[in-house]
């Protein structure tokens, strides 16, 4: 009766994509068939496979995970790789699946070190081997890092663009405009500008199909503040914005100061010009202040069925208005009105004795200040006009807006709320029966409660 063969697997990899590594790795699978199947007392139980895998752990190695499971399903005797550093660069993994293998009765052999690590000796010689291919691991991160910042110094960009909206890279490695995402880029700042929120702009790109990076039309509030803050859409690259915390595990952190930043200037195509740029950050500076002011818990708090929603001020307390129903079995009498929210205070407390304001003024309001602009659109637009020469790149930008709109711009009888959104900043109710309307640029328009 021949004696049973041993079932032999073989472990391969190669740590990078680049093509001479690529070319070891089918040599290394080659050289393990042949070894294998040239053995007598050998039968193949897999050659398992990885290319272009980090070493240092074992997360996203799918053929090592998958040779390990077989182990535990009983399908390997033997396992036999090249070195410790192709099998783990990572000391305490390497030691837990050899120990984990031993239980199994499976022993490795690690052909350049000369190991079997069900020799008496192999756990020991292991462990200071694999604590040198750990140093050597870190001591290639490092050179990594060292060679990447070195450039970074030199003003040579680092970026991934797959999840960057707007550009591509050419054969180059140089980032170059994406035409056709750069468009949906732009709309997004400008929609901001028009008084747009973060959340609405997601809403109203994913109600119109527009794709993302992905090429999916699914968008987020906190993806939409992250593109209007990328310094990259001027043209410009701040580097090194977050950092390596663990060679190991690859775990990245912000840089709040633990290693230099760099900025460039200049670095490559903008899709936004820097005037707009500016104006979009002063305007988020301008909208949190804003909700700081009056308290307001959420940022962008008005929707377009709800357009007043934190933005109607009481003049006797400053506290904003909240908006209330007043309901009723007749249809014709229910009413909306907004009421101080410092009217009703703690137990024992006086509140503000403000009147509430019914919705239907608020409307009326808006039309009658646009109409009332229009008619007098030559005294506004030489206003705006001198807010050209600002210092501030948000009034200059709705300097123009403004005139953009006022120049052509014909008296209204119905609400629309893409103008008030563009237009409109708060509206101030007091109790004398007046309203004033504060506008984006910076103007504040009285008119009377009818």
């Amino acid at each position: 009766m021949e004696p049973q063969k041993k079932r032999v697997a073989a472990y391969c990899r190669v740590s990078t994509e680049q093509a001479e590594q690529l070319s070891s790795y089918e040599a290394q699978v080659n050289y393990y068939t042949t070894y294998i199947e040239g053995h007598p007392e050998y039968e193949c139980a897999g050659i398992y496979a990885d290319e272009g895998i980090s070493g240092t752990n074992t997360k996203k190695r799918e053929q090592f995970n998958r040779m390990i499971e077989d182990c535990k399903a009983g399908k390997i005797d033997m396992i036999i790789t090249k070195s410790i550093s192709r099998f783990a660069r990572n000391t305490l993994d390497c030691l837990n699946f050899v120990r984990l293998l031993k239980d199994l009765g499976i022993g490795v052999i690690f052909e350049k070190e000369n190991i079997n690590t069900l020799d008496s000796k192999g756990e020991v010689l292991l462990s200071i081997l694999s604590s040198l291919a750990q140093d050597e691991s870190r001591s290639i991160s490092e050179n990594s890092t060292w060679g990447i910042r070195r450039r970074f110094e030199q003003g040579k960009l680092h970026i991934n663009h797959t999840k960057f909206l707007g550009y591509d890279k050419d054969k180059d490695g140089n980032l170059i405009v994406n035409e056709r995402q750069a468009k949906v880029v732009k709309r997004i700042y400008k929609e901001f500008l028009d008084g747009k929120g973060a959340n609405r702009i997601a809403r109203d790109l994913e109600l119109g199909g527009v794709l993302n990076w992905h090429g999916k039309a699914k968008w987020y509030e906190g993806s939409i503040r992250k593109m209007l803050t990328n310094e990259k859409y001027k043209g410009d690259a701040l580097l090194q914005k977050t950092y390596t915390v663990d060679f190991l595990n690859k775990k990245r952190a912000d840089n709040t100061g633990q290693v230099p930043q760099y900025y460039v200037e200049d670095s490559h195509p903008a899709i936004i010009d820097k005037e707009m740029w500016e104006a979009v950050q002063l305007e988020m500076e301008r909208r949190r202040n804003f909700a700081l002011k009056y308290d307001i818990q959420k940022l962008e708090y008005a929707t377009t069925s709800n357009p007043f929603a934190g933005r109607v001020i009481c003049g006797s307390c400053g506290q904003i208005l909240g908006r209330k129903v007043w309901n009723s079995t007749d249809e014709r009498l229910r009413r909306i009105i907004w009421r101080c929210n410092g009217k009703y205070v703690e137990k024992g407390k006086k509140g503000c004795d403000s009147w509430h304001i019914d919705d239907r003024v608020l409307y009326q309001a808006f039309i009658h200040v646009f109409n009332a602009m229009v008619e007098n659109k030559d005294y506004f637009l030489a206003k705006w006009q001198e807010r050209l020469a600002s210092d501030n790149a948000l009034m200059r930008y709705k300097a123009k807006q403004f005139m953009g709109i006022f120049t052509e711009a014909v008296e209204i009888d119905r609400f629309n709320v893409d103008l008030y959104f563009a237009l409109v900043e708060k509206i101030t109710v007091y109790d004398s029966g007046i309203l004033v309307v504060s506008l984006l640029g910076g103007t504040d328009i009285e008119c009377e409660i009818e």
